[in-house]
């Protein structure tokens, strides 16, 4: 899988301190871009949470939106890395998007202020740059679901009638809204509203989707 890499929005004097700090700093901007969006987030309560002076943090950003970006751009990076080894191990089709489903409900409950931070950028009323960054992160998602289903087709395992990018499109949006289920309060009512008492029975759930997705593309 191609790693995301934005382009960089930091100084290069945050590159040049110890990564336990980097880490440190990004997580908890992320916490709080999460929980409060972007125009509420304070850059004086991250930069004291993360045990730096803020006059040091605009020494490692030259904006607050360029801090914001560098924190999607690490978060997203996380996002990433989960699913690497998934895409690159020997199933077919269906075993990749099972394994996925898997993965997203582990780590959307343990990384839900990333989960968040996702679903911020997403919002509308952000500005042009991070629609910008946005697009850049989603052309990634793009190119590795569609070639996953072209080459299923290839190989016969889905139908030769099937639309590669209408089905990835399709399913990144199946994936997208699960993520935002298992970690914003929205999302969580909605699947609690359609799903009821088994909106925790995580094996129903993968069960259910993947037969969804595999009676849709599967060759008939």
């Amino acid at each position: 899988m191609t790693e995301f890499t934005p382009s960089k929005y930091n100084r290069e004097t945050f590159d040049k301190i110890p990564e336990e700090k980097r880490t440190r700093i990004l997580s908890v901007a992320i916490a709080e871009f999460a929980n409060r969006g972007f125009n509420n987030a304070n850059t004086n309560i991250i930069a004291k949470k993360a045990g730096i002076s803020v006059g040091s943090l605009y020494k490692y950003f030259d904006t607050k939106e360029d801090f914001f970006l560098t924190a999607v751009g690490y978060g997203i990076n996380q996002l990433e890395k989960t699913l690497e080894q998934v895409l690159n191990d020997e199933n077919d089709l269906f075993g990749k998007i099972e394994s996925i489903l898997r993965i997203i409900q582990k780590h959307s409950r343990e990384n839900q202020d990333i989960i968040r931070l996702y679903n911020e950028i997403t919002a509308e009323g952000n500005s042009d740059l991070i629609r910008g960054l946005s697009s850049e992160l989603e052309s990634i998602s793009a190119k590795v679901y569609t070639s996953l289903i072209a080459n299923a087709k290839k190989s016969g395992v889905v139908g030769k009638e099937v639309d590669e990018k209408v089905f990835a499109f399709c399913i990144d949006n199946l994936f997208m809204t699960l993520q935002f289920s298992y970690a914003t309060e929205y999302y969580r009512e909605r699947m609690n509203i359609y799903l009821g008492k088994d909106v925790d029975n995580d094996e129903k759930v993968v069960k259910g989707i993947l037969s969804f997705i595999r009676r849709a593309l599967e060759k008939k």
